[in-house]
């Protein structure tokens, strides 16, 4: 019997009428399915779970960014957005069986009550802490603004035992890892994700900087995967004069609707070079697209992702949310930077990009001429077709993906030994290293310290190939001290201001900064804009 005989059986046995199924509406298809499925199947589903199966199945034959969120994801996405939830302002790690304090929000309700980096949470609320999952100790220290959370505290330096009272209140989720001063002109900004709060604290950030002597920037949007459309045209004002186009959409009814800057920035003029590589993606290409298209910064890295298309929610009545492709966005000058989403490597976008070669070679990607443009102000030469292509390309450090390394991730052997040595003798390290600065330009990693790391790896069955364990290590160490950072020193994302030290494409930053004319030569030495064009924002 064939495949299609033995449906059509099963049709009819289940009642469905075989003439009436060629003529059936089909929305009441989809109905008679889930019919046929809860009176058939061996196991008993739920409405909800089939029903939520069915969404999910029309949403993978959509575009690959069109998703669909239940009601619990909706709120929690809504919460990332906003910039901000309700907690005491830690960050945190578990680690043998005991939750480590590694990070205090600067002005939030636990500095407020005195906790440090490095204090042992025992318990909360009267609960051992033994045992649970990273997912709920955030349950239980997150909650509603206002309410308190008792925590059982250990401060190994004095050998203390103590009970503090937080109250949650609102605590800022930054969307800027780190901003400081890379030499005594040149400031350095990264974002993580563009969000409500997004616009405030580059401005933030900015005025901080620009008061330390800051005339030129750096803006690391390196990893950032985008987030809110409406903070990458924010965070265009801060760059571009008034009444520049950001961007214009493209919907449905192929009306297209424009995005403009409102002249309000902190940093309309000054030297810019902004940080992009294979994973920067959709708001982040708004604003890069933007910059790039006007001649206003130098793009240096690798080819963004190639995000282009515009997501729009649709609530549903219970509260989940399809979060549908409304619209495709195109740069000033008129590109279009979604790469093609058809096929499976879609997402694999580091592993087809190292087979081709394109993240060791700036020749590995060849556009055609149809999707060449010119920027607005220089009349460079730009294209389209699939990410952002930088002006200055920065090959990848293989080594960062070498496979010991990542299996030693994996492991969290960095983090475990990092945290057991910081934990073991950080009044010692205090004491010689009284702040960040000095870490930073003196500390040395002990030897010892990555021996036993490697040593620990072999044991796993993790043995370091002699030919590269030169580099490796030196890597490994960086990592190291980079952890370290973060858990001895309250503030600022030490741990990016560390690595950075192996970031190949900050370094080319720094040297066209640093060279007289280095920004306007990249820009085609034409790179004025007129102070005022086009239309009022719509």
């Amino acid at each position: 019997m064939s495949i299609k005989q033995y449906a059509l059986i099963v049709l009819a046995t289940t009642g469905i009428s075989l003439t009436a199924t060629a003529q059936v509406n089909p929305k009441e298809k989809l109905w008679q399915t889930l019919k046929a499925i809860q009176s058939n199947y061996v196991d008993s589903l739920t409405d909800e779970s089939l029903v939520n199966a069915a969404i999910e199945g029309m949403m993978s034959k959509l575009d690959p960014h069109s998703r669909y969120f239940t009601a619990e994801e909706a709120a929690q996405f809504q919460q990332t957005m906003k910039g901000s939830f309700a907690g005491i302002g830690i960050q945190y790690l578990m680690q043998n069986d005991s939750l480590y304090i590694t990070g205090v929000i600067e002005g939030g309700p636990a500095e407020k009550a005195g906790l440090r980096i490095g204090d042992r949470v025992l318990a909360i609320d009267s609960i051992a802490v033994k045992g649970a999952s990273n997912f709920d100790i955030m349950q239980k220290i997150r909650g509603a603004k206002g309410t308190p959370v008792v925590l059982d505290v250990h401060r190994n330096a004095t050998g203390g035992r103590f009970t503090a009272r937080i109250v949650r209140q609102s605590v800022p989720d930054r969307s800027v890892r780190a901003a400081y001063m890379v030499t005594d002109r040149i400031g350095y900004i990264s974002l993580r994700i563009f969000s409500e709060t997004t616009r405030e604290e580059v401005d933030d950030a900015l005025k901080t900087l620009q008061e330390q002597g800051m005339k030129s920037l750096i803006l690391d949007l390196q990893g950032n995967g985008g987030g809110s459309v409406q903070a990458a045209i924010a965070l265009a004002d801060e760059f571009l004069p008034k009444d520049k186009l950001v961007f214009y959409s493209v919907g449905k009814d192929k009306g297209k609707d424009y995005y403009y800057t409102g002249g309000f920035g902190r940093f309309p003029e000054g030297d810019l070079v902004v940080l992009i590589d294979q994973h920067t993606a959709s708001a982040s290409e708004i604003l890069t697209g933007a910059l790039q298209d006007w001649d206003r910064a130098v793009i240096v890295g690798r080819r963004s992702f190639g995000k282009g298309l515009m997501q729009r929610p649709v609530p549903v009545f219970d509260g989940s949310v399809l979060e549908l492709t409304g619209a495709r966005y195109y740069t000033p000058s008129g590109r279009s930077i979604q790469k093609p989403y058809h096929g499976a490597s879609y997402n694999d976008n580091v592993q087809v990009r190292f087979a081709n070669g394109e993240l060791q070679r700036a020749d590995a990607i060849r556009f055609p001429d149809s999707l060449k443009y010119t920027t607005l102000v220089s009349k460079r030469t730009v294209f389209g077709g699939g990410g952002i292509m930088p002006d200055k390309f920065v090959p990848i450090d293989t080594t960062e993906y070498n496979r010991w390394l990542q299996a030693v991730g994996e492991l969290n052997l960095p983090g475990k030994y990092s945290f057991d040595y910081a934990d073991a003798n950080r009044a010692a390290l205090l004491s010689e290293y009284k702040d960040f600065e000095t870490f930073n330009s003196s500390y040395k990693v002990p030897a010892s310290l990555v021996n036993e790391i490697v040593a620990a790896a072999e044991k796993a069955g993790l043995r370091l190939d002699t030919g590269s364990k030169d580099r490796v290590t030196e890597l490994l160490s960086l990592e190291l001290k980079g952890r370290l950072a973060s858990q001895l020193y309250a503030g600022n994302d030490h741990y990016l201001q560390v690595m950075n030290k192996a970031n190949a494409s900050l370094r080319e930053a720094l040297r066209i900064l640093e060279t007289p004319g280095g920004v306007t030569g990249v820009l085609g030495g034409n790179n004025k804009m007129p102070v005022k064009t086009g239309k009022a924002k719509k």
